[in-house]
């Protein structure tokens, strides 16, 4: 069966949340110690964040949860056309060129000139195509990727394909598929027997959300985005020799912000009621928005993490902690049901065009001209 139309899973020109996942081709390793060849690749991980850190600063897309396992990742996003709307032509042309400088000499700099910004920025139908990649799913994702696999070819010393294919995309319909699929993500390490606990999942936004709580912090990889005068860039371009140049153009590529909460690039968990309706643009640059996801306690929904983490298929009724239970009876799911929905999500929803509720995946095939959305009637045995 052919994979779901792009267009049938995500617009860019509206609010949305994905579920996206990119694998490794053949048993090429994305990251962790490969037992064949006895090389370890664990530093790829950190590769991986800190690139998805420096485009959820650039991008109109909130990163809401992900995790980075042996061979492949998971990203669940939000794209922000509202956020995107509101930046001046100036602001859309400096972060594009950030991710994609286009074709420059070896003797410019790395960093983008103000002529460069303005001449992007009075290309007006450039800047219209601009504005609808800076919210697209499959851009985000192409920003991602290529470079990843770029790195990986250089440090295996292979050529072709890292990636298994283009990322395969699902729609999140509702709230319900949303905390299924986010704690889906958040286990997948302990699924893959890499951990035991959530605390021990590194490189999952579960695990940056504890340590945040307990103060951690890490250097920002954020985008800056002020460019260069173009007078001072000439300057330094004439008065640098070609290794000058290139270790200014590796030193930048180095260079780390002020510390942050090291979950402070992901979007906050918790929804503010007061502001629901609002954009709520981030100010600091470090990610789109400051808008939350869920309408929980992250510490509430911490706990259910921990307690599903423990869990195997169905469980009793009674074995549902009392301070858990009304969590999930508000969004409609059967307690009993949750653990083996979290569990075995890819037996739900696996090849599905969407996770949510019966309701919500009934509501979707009906505005894609379809007569039902696969995994609806199979995830009905979870919903109350």
């Amino acid at each position: 069966m052919p994979r779901a139309p792009r267009a049938e899973q995500f617009d860019p020109s509206s609010v949305c949340i994905v579920h996206l996942v990119q694998r490794c081709v053949r048993r090429a390793y994305l990251a962790g110690a490969d037992a064949v060849t006895g090389k370890n690749f664990e530093h790829r991980r950190e590769w991986i964040r800190c690139r998805m850190e420096r485009l959820a600063s650039v991008f109109g897309i909130d990163v809401l949860t992900y995790a980075i396992l042996s061979n492949h990742l998971h990203i669940v996003i939000r794209t922000r056309p509202d956020i995107v709307e509101n930046w001046s032509d100036a602001e859309v042309a400096l972060r594009w060129l950030r991710v994609f400088p286009g074709r420059r000499i070896d003797e410019q700099l790395a960093d983008p000139t103000t002529n460069d910004v303005e001449t992007l920025a009075n290309n007006t139908q450039r800047i219209q195509e601009i504005r609808t990649r800076l919210t697209n799913p499959s851009w985000f994702m192409k920003a991602l990727s290529e470079p990843i696999a770029r790195l990986a070819n250089k440090q295996d010393e292979a050529t072709g394909h890292f990636w298994e294919g283009r990322f395969k995309a699902l729609a999140i319909t509702d709230e319900a598929g949303l905390l299924a699929c986010s704690m889906y993500v958040d286990l997948n390490p302990i699924r893959a027997a890499m951990a035991q606990t959530p605390e021990e999942s590194v490189h999952t936004s579960a695990y940056d959300r504890i340590k945040s709580l307990q103060g951690a912090t890490i250097p920002s990889a954020a985008a800056e985005l002020v460019a260069i005068v173009t007078s001072e860039a000439g300057r330094i371009i004439r008065t640098s020799t070609p290794d000058q140049l290139r270790k200014k153009k590796a030193d930048a590529k180095k260079r780390k912000g002020p510390s942050i909460l090291r979950d402070a690039w992901l979007s906050p968990l918790t929804i503010n009621e007061r502001a629901r309706s609002s954009p709520q643009a981030n100010t600091t640059g470090i990610r789109a928005s400051d808008k939350g996801f869920l309408s929980l306690d992250l510490r509430d929904y911490l706990t259910l993490l921990d307690w599903t983490g423990r869990q195997r298929g169905t469980v009793e009724k009674s074995d549902i902690p009392a301070e858990l239970e009304p969590i999930l009876k508000r969004i409609g799911i059967d307690g009993r049901m949750w653990a083996d929905l979290v569990w075995r999500f890819k037996k739900y929803f696996g090849r599905s065009r969407a996770a949510g509720s019966p309701q919500s995946l009934k509501d979707l095939a009906a505005q894609n001209n379809r007569k039902f959305t696969r995994g609806q009637r199979a995830a009905a045995a979870c919903f109350s």
